[in-house]
């Protein structure tokens, strides 16, 4: 009969772009057709006469009779849920005839519902199976919950939200579909958690313990046909007795942020975490297994976990808006509880989402400029096999500008941590996602470096890759004195490992004189392209030893030939002495000079003796 998916899917569809009194308008629409087809629609002016009942024999014979019990019970509902949604805005809330018209509404819907509970129960008359009769009760038991929730009746509320909470549950281990779970999470655990509430149940209960505390056990038909579906729902495990606390055995009591540990009193948190938990270890388990080989396969394998966390960061968000609803200050200690469980979540969430963007990126996160090459099983096979083939320069590009995406969304997920409650105050913290973001820089800087080095712009090359340098220098700097608390086993996130770093370091290093001999050679080119002297008057390559020929050797001027006299450098001291007695060519000789006259002198006396002593 499938009566769930009847009611939700007619629900969805109209609400999806309308509201309650488009729905309601459906309903009557779809009412009176369906009374058309049972000839038990009234006149146009005719006088209104009261319909029979609808008995479990006319159910068998047709089933529109179901469909109008079904139609019946959703016209109440919506008809309640328009006035309510009318009236949701007014400063006094909703008082008087209008909540008294509001629950007479939903009250009639309930007992459509209920009295539909009673003809499927005739099993024998009516044909319904044992689904049919559970769909039905689980939904006559939230028809009557939204009744006793408008009456603030909470005890009643908890009960029949609770034995419709048991019953989609059971109903969602044999029935595949997300029907159950959507109407789980956005009806049915809502209103158990407000109503538990206001009935004064403590908040350290989770949903389903709620949901198992509070259901009829003494409904001996109806626990059996719990039972028959999921044997374990109503059993009470022993951790969940010992503890008291949780919902799901392993679920953490305290949470610990930057050596601060905070106790976690909303179970909600407590059984999100504890789901986070088992998808790091399955994600663990997953990398490390042969099965994943593919950047992509790797990346999905993230998904569990990424899910779990949101989970986690959404129920902390809800119990903080709970607490601001109810009036509490931003100074009670249970608010700054949770305002530290938030941020150690969310900055939980994050680190998770940078960790697939770097398996995503590659082997040592896009570093090389071949990581990640292959995208499916058979190339992985083939690169194994054969001699990997020369990518074009276009799908190179291509894949360095995937790259650069996901190191922008890394550095905006590194920005959004320093703004959750708390980050800013923490200089240790904030010193760390600054190095980190300088590490995922120095990333993108080469890419882009690297792009430009494919369409042989050498220069930006080499000031893209100087800069990555400098980038991944500073972050160096910081993580060789603090370290990192990351293994080389466990899977990627924002934890930087120091064997990362220091690679990335030296193959920038290298990058580096690679980029600055380029350009070298580059100047050289193209000073050689505008030198326009002529081959013959060319030095010599004998004469040029100590340049580097980028413009090739010249064989035929390896040396001249024949040879020429050409002067040589020689100290000119000894000529400049010789000067007066060489005969230089095409100089005139020098005319001796003329000898000068002296006058004769008297001849002097010849002096005799020793020392001119004459004897």
């Amino acid at each position: 009969m499938d009566i769930t998916n009847f009611v939700v899917s007619a629900r969805n569809q109209a609400l999806l772009y309308g509201d309650y009194n488009t729905y309601h308008k459906q309903l009557v629409k779809k009412l009176h057709n369906c009374r058309k087809r049972l000839n038990i629609v009234t006149k146009n002016r005719g006088k209104f006469s009261k319909k029979d009942t609808v008995t479990a024999e006319k159910l068998a014979e047709n089933h529109e009779f179901l469909h109008l019990q079904l139609l019946t019970a959703e016209r109440a509902w919506a008809h309640a849920m328009r006035f309510k949604a009318i009236h949701s805005a007014d400063t006094k809330g909703i008082t008087g005839r209008t909540r008294s018209h509001i629950i007479s509404r939903l009250d009639k819907g309930a007992r459509a519902a209920e009295d539909l509970v009673k003809i499927l129960s005739d099993t024998s008359t009516s044909g319904a199976g044992d689904t049919d009769i559970l769909e039905a009760r689980a939904y006559a038991s939230m028809i009557r919950g939204a009744t006793q929730f408008e009456k603030q009746s909470w005890e009643a509320c908890v009960r029949s939200y609770a034995t419709a909470r048991i019953i989609y549950t059971a109903l969602g281990t044999t029935i595949k579909g997300d029907i159950f779970r959507d109407l789980l999470s956005e009806t049915i655990d809502p209103s158990i958690r407000y109503a538990a509430y206001q009935s004064k149940i403590p908040r350290t209960l989770a949903i389903p313990t709620i949901a198992r505390r509070a259901f009829p056990s003494s409904d001996s038909s109806l626990v059996e046909q719990i039972n028959k579906l999921a044997p374990d729902l109503l059993k009470t495990s022993d951790s969940d007795a010992q503890r008291g606390q949780v919902g799901a055995p392993n679920a953490p009591q305290t949470i610990t942020w930057r050596s601060r540990e905070v106790k976690i009193e909303d179970a909600a948190i407590a059984i999100a975490l504890a789901s986070t938990d088992t998808a790091t270890s399955r994600l663990a388990g997953k990398l490390a297994s042969s099965d994943i080989i593919l950047p992509k396969e790797m990346a999905a394998a993230y998904d569990e976990v990424l899910t779990a966390s949101q989970d986690a960061a959404d129920a902390t968000k809800r119990v903080i808006d709970e607490l601001k609803e109810e009036g509490v200050s931003q100074n009670d200690p249970r608010v700054q509880s949770l305002q530290i469980t938030r941020t150690a979540v969310n900055y939980q969430m994050i680190s998770w989402r940078i960790g697939r963007n770097r398996v995503l990126s590659g082997e040592h996160d896009g570093a090389l400029l071949d990581s990640a090459p292959t995208t499916t099983r058979k190339s992985k096979k083939d690169a194994t096999s054969q001699k990997p083939k020369i990518e074009p320069t276009g799908r190179k590009i291509s894949r360095l500008k995937d790259k650069v995406v996901l190191y922008d969304s890394t550095i905006q997920s590194i920005d959004s941590i320093k703004e959750l409650p708390g980050v800013a105050a923490d200089e240790g913290l904030l010193e760390q996602l600054n190095a980190t973001a300088r590490y995922f820089h120095a990333l993108k800087s080469l890419a882009i470096a690297r792009s430009h080095s494919l369409i042989y712009q050498s220069l930006n090359a080499l000031v893209l890759t100087k800069h990555a340098f400098d980038e991944c220098q500073q972050s160096a700097a910081f993580f060789s004195k603090h370290g990192s608390s990351s293994t080389e086993t466990s899977p990627r996130n924002i934890e930087i490992r120091q064997s990362d770093i220091q690679f990335l370091h030296k193959l920038l290093k290298g990058e580096l004189q690679r980029c600055r001999a380029i350009v070298e050679m580059d100047n050289l080119r193209q000073k050689a392209a505008n030198n326009t002297v002529p081959p013959a008057a060319r030095i010599p390559l004998v004469h040029r030893l100590s340049e580097y020929p980028a413009e090739g050797v010249d064989l035929e001027r390896l040396v001249d030939f024949p040879p020429k006299v050409d002067p040589i450098p020689v100290k000119p001291l000894f000529f400049d002495v010789a000067w007066n007695y060489i005969e230089y060519p095409g100089k005139a000789p020098a005319a001796a000079p003329e000898p000068e006259e002296k006058p004769a002198q008297p001849a002097q006396p010849q002096k005799k003796g020793w020392f001119g002593f004459g004897r």
